[in-house]
C-alpha cells in the first residue's frame, strides 16, 4: 500500500509523476499502450483499459493514492467520460486508496463573479453538464463509503506537454517560436485565468496526502488569475525575445474551423469563457494548504524552455 498510481500519461499525468518522483515516491503510470516516452528511472508504466473496472482494480490494488488524469478525446467527452469515470470508481470500490480527480471549471457555467468552490453548477453546455454529472457521482460514491474521493479543479492550463488544442499551448508557443502570430480566441483583453501544469500536479499530490481534502473539490492556486490573453502573449514574447503578435478567432471562425476540426467544433459552446471575464478564486486552497502558485514569469520561462527542447514533437 505504498504505490502512487497515475491513470493517464498526458500533461497533468506526467507532471504528477514528476512531482511524486521529487518526493521519493514509488510511481506507476497507466495508459492503454503500456508505453511512454521520457520515462524517469524507477517509474513503472503498465497497460490497462480504464473502461474495464476489473483492469482498474488490477492496476490499483496496491495503491495508496490514485490520480485520475485520463480523459477521452475532447469531442468524445459527452459519450465517453461518464463510463470512464464510473469504471474507475467501480474498480476502486472497497479500496483503501484515495482517488484524486482532475477536474475543470466547466460545471459552473457563466458566472458574473470570480469562481469559487461554492459557485453553483449552472452549466448550459453539453460538456459542462457532463463535468457536473461525473463530479457529483464521484462525491456521491465518497459519501456512500465506496471510495475516498477528492478533486482538483484548474482553469485552461499551460506548461510542458500542454494540450495541442489549448489556447496557451501549441497554438501560441509554437508559432511564436517561429516568429509567427499566436492563435488566440475570443476577446483578448478580458481577464482569463490560466493554470500552470506543474502547479496542478503539486496540488494533486497535496490533497492526496491530506485527510482534510477528502470529500471536497479544490481550486488549484493560480498566479495572476486576472491576466488577459494579450498580457500573457506579451510576457511570452518578452521571454522569447520576439514581437508579441497574435490573431484571435471569434465564434463564426471557430464554427467554420469546426467543420473539419472536431476540437474546434467542441470549443464553440465554451467560447463564453473567452468573451467575458473568467476568473478563478483559489484562496480556499491557499489558506488550507499554504501553497502558492508559481510566479507567472517563472512558469512562462519554464514553458518556453520546454517548447524549445521539444520542437520535434510539434
Amino acid at each position: 500500500m505504498h504505490v502512487h498510481v497515475v491513470l493517464g500519461t498526458g500533461a497533468i499525468g506526467r507532471a504528477t509523476m514528476h512531482e511524486l518522483c521529487t518526493r521519493g515516491a514509488s510511481v506507476r503510470m497507466v495508459n492503454r499502450s503500456g508505453l511512454m516516452s521520457e520515462l524517469p528511472d524507477g517509474v513503472e508504466v503498465v497497460a490497462a483499459d480504464l473502461y474495464d473496472a476489473n483492469q482498474v482494480r488490477a492496476v490499483t490494488t496496491d495503491a495508496c493514492a490514485v490520480y485520475q488524469t485520463a480523459q477521452p478525446a475532447y469531442h468524445q467527452w459527452v459519450e465517453r467520460f461518464p463510463p470512464l469515470q464510473r469504471a474507475i470508481i467501480d474498480g476502486m470500490t472497497g479500496s483503501n486508496a484515495k482517488l484524486v480527480l482532475v477536474d475543470n471549471m466547466y460545471m459552473y457555467g457563466i458566472a458574473s463573479a470570480p469562481l469559487t468552490e461554492a459557485t453553483p453548477h449552472r452549466a448550459q453546455t453539453r460538456k459542462g453538464r457532463v463535468r457536473s454529472e461525473i463530479s457529483q457521482e464521484a462525491f456521491a460514491a465518497h459519501q456512500a463509503g465506496h471510495v475516498r474521493v477528492t478533486s482538483v479543479r484548474g482553469s485552461d492550463y499551460f506548461g510542458p506537454w500542454g494540450l495541442t488544442s489549448a489556447v496557451m499551448g501549441e497554438r501560441t508557443f509554437v508559432p511564436m517560436l517561429k516568429g509567427k502570430a499566436a492563435n488566440l480566441i475570443g476577446h483578448v483583453d478580458v481577464p482569463h485565468t490560466h493554470t500552470y501544469i506543474p502547479d496542478f500536479a503539486r496540488a494533486m499530490v497535496i490533497v492526496a496526502e491530506s485527510d482534510v481534502a477528502d470529500g471536497h473539490a479544490w481550486h488549484v492556486p493560480n498566479n495572476r488569475p486576472d491576466i488577459t490573453q494579450r498580457e500573457m502573449v506579451t510576457m511570452i514574447a518578452r521571454e522569447m525575445g520576439v514581437e508579441p503578435r497574435f490573431q484571435a478567432m471569434g465564434r463564426t471562425m471557430m464554427r467554420i474551423a469546426g467543420w473539419v476540426i472536431p476540437a474546434a467544433h467542441e470549443t464553440v459552446e465554451m467560447m463564453y469563457e473567452f468573451e467575458q471575464p473568467f476568473v478563478v478564486d483559489s484562496r480556499r486552497f491557499e489558506k488550507a494548504f499554504g501553497m502558492r502558485a508559481t510566479p507567472m514569469p517563472e512558469s512562462i520561462a519554464h514553458t518556453v524552455a520546454w517548447y524549445k527542447t521539444h520542437a520535434h514533437l510539434q
